[in-house]
């Protein structure tokens, strides 16, 4: 089956049946008086997060940045002619899959095997594996998922011979051949061959496997910089380019399937312009590729490393298209206060991200209910469960308050809560809930 011919899709008796999953207590910060009711019952009560007895902290989600971030990443996609299929463990979220593929994203980006199973669960039809399989355990059910369905299409790495060898091992006589990517990587990256002469031996390994067949290139480009200036940039395009010569060589030496069109894919959340650029330029005649991205942040955005890096953030590198908005909150109480220049928040290691920057303080909620913007206010360190705030010289936050918190780095935040509630316009009516499956 041909991929650019088809459309993703997902089990949607498997998405309603989370619906119908009922609230308990392993859902930590919903109300008690929501107990019993399945997710869609309680989300249709419409609750409110201060008035009717969530537990904090607790991580929230914005509907309309949502979909503000979903619709303007599947047209900047479209009008740059480049495939999506987003990387999953961002969120684990199978309902956001399902938004995502509706927002025409080809497939979605697995990190590893069990990622890959929980996505079958719910019957996601096009995954691609963003890492090498080589667990013998993991390649048998691989085998099994893709022999009881045809309309099954997986794609992983391989980036040694040795790999290779450990596949074909573990697929012998497997019916279905499984579709491998030659993974390229850089000095100071992360997986990947690290020249195009071992990336060749690598082709060619697969070509004379039975068990595989080599659809085109991959690798990643976010682990070789953090940076936006010209040098930065153009360390990118040049990495990304490396993909582009070794499919060329590729196809020159007949290693490529020809039945399937050729994938080429990068693009985390941070460069996916630049990469874009390089894998949309003219391809020689006769190669018929598809460039795939592969951002997962782009979807909630972020108060922090993707706010500042990302070509659709604070200073944007794509022009005329307006930017991503931050669709995460946190909220944590002012539980105490011993100084005025320190309070503690009810928030802590446990709860928010960390590794790319500390919460960021945003709204003020006084104990009376009203909700202004809050500014000269740091979070400088996080224990398990508490948050430091810095108070400036006649800072109005005092115990009891509520503290409305911006979060860097999404992929660190949703593997801490299983369940999270979307709010509407007014940030504080729940419309909806978003199961994860970390």
């Amino acid at each position: 089956m041909s991929p650019e011919n088809t459309v993703c899709t997902m089990d949607a008796a498997a998405l309603a049946a989370v619906d119908e999953e009922r609230i308990d207590w392993r859902f930590r910060s919903v109300p008690p008086a929501l107990s019993g009711l399945t997710l869609g019952e309680a989300a249709r009560r419409r609750a409110r997060l201060f008035d009717d007895g969530f537990f904090g902290p607790f991580v929230v989600l914005d509907a309309e940045a949502l979909e503000h971030n979903l619709s303007t990443m599947a047209d900047w996609c479209a009008a740059r002619g480049v495939a999506l299929a987003p990387h999953g463990k961002t969120t684990m979220a199978p309902r956001l899959f399902a938004r995502q593929i509706d927002h025409g994203a080809w497939g979605i980006t697995a990190a590893n095997a069990g990622h890959v199973r929980i996505y079958r669960a719910f019957g996601v039809s096009r995954i691609l594996l963003a890492n090498q399989l080589l667990d013998p355990a993991g390649l048998r059910w691989l085998a099994a998922e893709l022999a009881a369905d045809p309309a099954f299409e997986f794609v992983c790495w391989v980036d040694s011979v040795r790999g290779v060898e450990l596949m074909t091992e573990a697929l012998a006589g497997t019916a279905r051949p499984v579709d491998v990517l030659v993974e390229l990587g850089a000095d100071g990256g992360r997986t990947g061959v690290r020249d195009q002469e071992t990336a060749l031996a690598v082709a060619e390994a697969v070509h004379a496997s039975p068990a595989l067949r080599l659809r085109g290139t991959g690798g990643y480009e976010g682990a070789l910089s953090h940076g936006t200036d010209d040098a930065a940039l153009t360390k990118i395009s040049s990495y990304v380019d490396t993909l582009r010569d070794a499919v060329i060589a590729f196809a020159d030496k007949g290693l490529l399937d020809t039945s399937a069109q050729v994938i080429v894919t990068a693009g985390g959340s941070a460069y996916f312009d630049r990469v874009a650029d390089e894998l949309t330029k003219p391809w020689p005649d006769g190669l018929d590729v598809l460039p795939v991205l592969r951002s997962g942040a782009y979807l909630t955005h972020d108060d922090g490393f993707y706010r500042e890096i990302s070509p659709l953030g604070e200073h944007p590198r794509i022009a005329d298209v307006p930017p991503f908005r931050s669709a995460l909150r946190a909220w944590a109480q002012v539980t105490s206060k011993p100084s005025a220049e320190l309070a503690l928040l009810t928030i802590g290691k446990r709860d928010a991200s960390f590794d790319e920057g500390m919460p960021e303080p945003r709204l003020h909620r006084s104990t009376g209910g009203e909700v202004t913007e809050l500014t000269g206010h740091t979070v400088t360190k996080l224990n398990d469960q508490h948050a430091f705030l810095a108070l400036p010289a006649g800072s109005p936050v005092e115990v009891g308050d509520w503290i409305g918190l911006g979060l860097s780095h999404p992929c660190t935040v949703f593997d801490k809560w299983p369940l999270i509630p979307v709010v509407d316009t007014d940030g504080e009516t729940v419309v909806d809930f978003v199961r994860t499956h970390f």
